[in-house]
């Protein structure tokens, strides 16, 4: 299977920042950042916004190499304690000093019951101040990841928290307002200065950065505006009204090859389906009394009713990697055997779907967002005719992200498209949010479906805290065997991701697809 090259550092070359001159940074997507609190939404843009503002412990260099950022370093003191020296005379935008006590605080707001971010706390038992300036974090066992649970984990002011009564993070599911919703705190190069939800977010530099000597790029302002039409994005960056877009659009890319520049690479996110295995009867279905999904035979004709490289040429226009796996190939844990996908038959879905006794006679709702992924509403649309091809009635429901993601936490779906990165570049991250049965902290927390399957729970469950990587790695292997083996979701492919700018712009393409701006520089 063909894959295409992971852009990395030297997919541009740095400029050399412009000394005392204001740059003001305009970009677009075609979403809205959905909130402000650093702790509420695991959400790629909206995490990529957060870190403008608030920083972590630790951080990504453009490699993706560990490099230190809050804190200067870190050792593991016991097989279930690693210490961090805190970063001295580091203050907040309002003026209060970061210490350890914010640590600790960031910590336990991270692993709230609001928040979206308990991944990134997964196995982590207790943190304590051992002074102001050192934290000891213990984990429930060894933990093989937990350096790379940390870099989009930001840290939050306790007191600023106390006095703003938002203690807790942003309830987004129930749609809470809160003041860390709207407004921000932290210790990072850049502050907000205004927000119009859905219109446009501006941020300014931070004058008092702890690193400001240091920066890479020139960018003094940012001025982000979502731009839901592809056309309408594609124009702005053309006529100069933006400098630069996220996701441009598919059948604009040659375009702007010639006439802007564009950089191109492999994220680490796959785009899959999830399906209800868990209720007695299905949601949004004229099927009574069951629930069809349950049978191993449907969900293996749905996958198998699904020509993907259709997708991939009429839709993608060749920018996606087919994939039967749930991870990508950065990741740690992959393989390319992972990738075979179940092959395209749609005479055998219909046989499938015939002996498990529904034979032109399933009908049921497919959730996507219209404005998250690369063309999701178009993959969207194009997988419902493949399936009335082969007697399946799919009614598509379409919505943005604002609204679409609450409506999969709350589990109010039948089948529903999600796409999933992996900022840990470890394949735990997908197996316990996605894969592992709904439980206490990031165990499913994102398994809308209620997939569920004791081996793979076992599994998962001692890949946490084995440090062995060759073990470990056959645990993972042997966990998403299983998985695929249940069709337990349904794979779609790996995005390619790429970015349209204008040609004075030099920015970093990234595997994460996060835009770091104060690495941009305008020439």
């Amino acid at each position: 299977m063909r894959r295409l090259i992971l852009a990395t550092a030297l997919s541009v070359a740095f400029a050399l920042p412009t000394a005392g001159i204001a740059k003001t940074f305009k970009w677009a997507s075609q979403g809205d950042i959905l909130t402000l609190d650093p702790h509420s939404q695991n959400e790629g843009l909206n995490i990529q916004a957060n870190l403008y503002v608030y920083e972590p412990l630790v951080r990504y260099d453009e490699t993706f190499k560990f490099q230190p950022a809050l804190a200067t370093s870190w050792e593991q003191i016991n097989p279930t304690t690693m210490r961090f020296n805190l970063r001295p005379g580091v203050k907040f935008q309002d003026g209060s000093p970061f210490t350890a006590e914010d640590v600790v605080f960031s910590f336990q707001r991270a692993a709230a019951p609001t928040s979206q971010y308990k991944s990134y706390v997964n196995g982590v038992k207790e943190v304590k101040v051992v002074d102001p300036l050192t934290v000891d974090v213990i984990t429930n066992g060894p933990n093989p990841v937990l350096l790379r649970q940390l870099p989009v984990l930001g840290m939050m002011s306790k007191q600023w928290a106390e006095k703003n009564d938002v203690m807790l993070p942003q309830n987004f599911t129930d749609k809470q307002e809160t003041y860390a919703a709207r407004h921000t705190n932290g210790t990072g190069p850049f502050m907000l200065k205004s927000r119009e939800v859905d219109a446009k977010t501006v941020y300014v530099e931070n004058p008092t950065w702890w690193n400001k000597d240091n920066k890479k790029g020139n960018v003094t302002e940012i001025i982000y505006t979502p731009i839901k039409q592809n056309a309408t994005r594609t124009a702005a960056l053309l006529s100069g009204e933006i400098d630069f877009v996220l996701d441009p659009a598919a059948q604009d890319i040659g375009r702007l090859s010639k006439e802007s520049k564009v950089l191109s690479g492999n994220e680490y996110r796959t785009i899959f389906l999830g399906m209800d295995q868990a209720s007695p009867e299905l949601k949004y279905s004229s099927i009574k009394g069951k629930n069809p999904l349950k049978d191993l035979r449907v969900r293996e004709a749905l996958y198998q009713a699904i020509d993907i490289n259709a997708i991939k040429k009429a839709i993608m226009r060749g920018e996606s990697v087919p994939t039967g796996a749930m991870i990508s190939p950065q990741v740690n844990g992959y393989t390319p055997a992972m990738g075979e996908r179940l092959p395209y038959d749609p005479a055998k879905a219909r046989a499938l779907l015939k002996e498990a006794g529904y034979d032109n006679n399933l009908d049921f709702t497919l959730d996507c967002p219209n404005n998250r992924y690369i063309n999701d509403e178009a993959i969207c649309q194009a997988i419902v005719a493949m399936w009335a091809k082969v007697g399946v009635t799919a009614k598509l429901s379409t919505m943005p992200r604002a609204n679409y993601f609450p409506k999969l936490a709350k589990r109010d779906t039948s089948v529903y498209m999600l796409g999933w990165g992996v900022p840990t570049f470890d394949a735990l991250y997908s197996l316990q949010a996605l894969m592992r049965t709904k439980g206490e902290g990031a165990d499913g927390s994102f398994n809308y479906g209620n997939y569920s399957n004791p081996k793979v729970d076992a599994l998962i469950d001692q890949i946490k805290t084995e440090t062995d990587q060759a073990k470990r790695d056959v645990m993972i292997a042997k966990a998403l065997e299983l998985h695929a083996q249940d069709v337990g979701h349904i794979p779609l492919h790996d995005q390619v991701i790429p970015w349209a700018m204008k040609k004075n712009i030099d920015a970093l393409h990234r595997a994460d697809n996060r835009l770091v701006v104060e690495w941009v520089n305008i020439n």
